[in-house]
């Protein structure tokens, strides 16, 4: 099958692997310190995640349809008060979803939130272009 002993585990969630946290936006400040926005000084609902020692900051009181929010920024609280990110899960219908503050934050540029649909965009506007660049027959 292939060399095993050589190789490094892979991740482990309650490691609190950073690059998985900084997926899922769990890099709120920790307690004590007030649950607000570092960048526009909101307050914020926040939530211990899955990751030892990482909180995630939620917008407050508002809760979303699940399917009207992109893979990878859909949180619930369970039912211990932990925030939970649902990842690429698909929705049940009519399921609701927390949002993190930072894709509303004021003050952050936007999030690309569909990354692969941007790409195919940057591409056809390429190919696109190559229709009109043709070279002079002259």
């Amino acid at each position: 099958m292939g060399d095993t002993e050589s190789t490094s585990p892979g991740p482990d969630r309650s490691d609190g692997d950073f690059f998985q946290v900084l997926l899922e936006g769990a890099t709120a400040p920790r307690p004590p310190a007030p649950p607000e926005c570092p960048f526009c000084e909101l307050l914020q609902d926040r939530y211990a995640t899955s990751y030892t020692g990482h909180w995630v900051l939620l917008e407050p009181r508002i809760l979303v349809p699940a399917h009207t929010v992109p893979p990878r920024r859909r949180w619930i609280i369970t039912s211990t008060g932990t925030a939970m990110n649902l990842w690429d899960a698909e929705p049940l219908p009519g399921a609701k979803c927390r949002i993190p503050h930072r894709i509303v934050c004021p003050w952050l540029e936007p999030e690309d939130h569909w990354p692969w649909v941007t790409a195919l965009r940057q591409y056809n506007s390429r190919r696109s272009q190559r229709l009109f660049d043709l070279p002079d027959t002259g």
